[in-house]
C-alpha cells in the first residue's frame, strides 16, 4: 500500500475523481480536458472559468510544482487514473495538458529543467502550455504586443496599470482570478493573435531562450472549440 504524507492527504490531486462516460449516465461527454498547473490559484481558476458546453468537462488542478517536477507528478497521476493509456495517439476528445512558467530566478539548472520538462511532456503525449517568463504574459497580451524580455514583476506592473488595481496583491486572490477570464474576454482575440505572432518568431529557439513567449493560446484555442453557443 502506498503511504501518503499527512500534509498531502487533502490535496486536490489526491482526491481521485476519474471521470468517464459510464459514470455520467445519460449525459454525453465528448470532450475531457485534464489540466495540471504549476500554480494552485491563477491558472486553475482561469481555465475553469471557460464557458464550455455540457458535452465538455474541464478538470484543472494546481499541483504546486514546476517544470520537471510538475510533469513527473502529472504523469504519475494520469497513470494512476488510467489516462496515459494509448497516449500520445488518443482521440482528440481527451486532452491532457500541463501549464507552467519559466520564472527566471538565476538557478544554475533552471534552463535545462525548463527544456527537459517540455520535452518529457511532449514525448509522453501531454500538451504543454508554457510561458517564458510567466503566465501573466498571456494576460498582458490582451492589451499589448510584448516584445521586450521582462520579469513577472514587470508584467504585474503592466497589469496593475491596465486593470486599475495592485495586481501583485489583488490579482493573486482567488476572488479576482475567478473573474479574470470574464474581465479579459473581450480582448481575447487580440491576445490570441499576439501570442501566435510571438510564438512564430521564437519557435526555432530553445524553449528557455523564447522570452517573451507563451503557448497558453493553444490551450485557449482548444477550449474555445467547446464554448457553449
Amino acid at each position: 500500500m502506498t503511504n501518503r504524507k499527512p500534509k498531502d492527504k487533502d490535496k486536490a490531486w489526491n482526491k481521485r475523481k476519474l471521470i468517464n462516460k459510464r459514470e455520467l449516465g445519460n449525459l454525453i461527454i465528448r470532450n475531457l480536458f485534464h489540466i495540471y498547473c504549476e500554480g494552485e490559484n491563477t491558472e486553475t481558476e482561469y481555465f475553469k472559468s471557460f464557458l464550455v458546453n455540457t458535452e465538455t468537462i474541464i478538470t484543472a488542478i494546481g499541483l504546486g510544482r514546476s517544470k520537471t517536477s510538475l510533469v513527473e507528478k502529472t504523469i504519475e497521476l494520469l497513470t494512476r487514473d488510467g489516462l496515459m493509456k494509448r497516449q500520445p495517439n488518443f482521440d482528440a476528445d481527451r486532452q491532457l495538458w500541463v501549464v507552467f512558467d519559466y520564472d527566471i530566478r538565476g538557478d544554475v539548472n533552471e534552463a535545462a529543467d525548463f527544456n527537459h520538462a517540455i520535452e518529457v511532456a511532449i514525448q509522453k503525449g501531454i500538451h504543454v502550455a508554457y510561458s517564458n517568463d510567466s503566465f501573466e504574459l498571456w494576460f498582458v497580451l490582451h492589451f499589448q504586443y510584448q516584445t521586450a524580455a521582462v520579469t513577472r514583476f514587470e508584467y504585474y506592473e503592466i497589469l496593475s496599470s491596465k486593470l486599475n488595481l495592485n495586481y501583485e496583491e489583488v490579482g493573486k486572490s482567488k476572488d479576482f482570478v475567478k473573474s479574470v477570464y470574464h474581465i479579459l474576454l473581450s480582448n481575447q482575440s487580440k491576445a490570441l493573435q499576439n501570442a501566435k505572432r510571438l510564438h512564430e518568431q521564437k519557435i526555432n529557439e530553445s524553449f528557455c531562450d523564447q522570452n517573451p513567449c507563451t503557448t497558453v493560446y493553444k490551450l485557449v484555442e482548444e477550449l474555445n472549440k467547446c464554448i457553449k453557443s
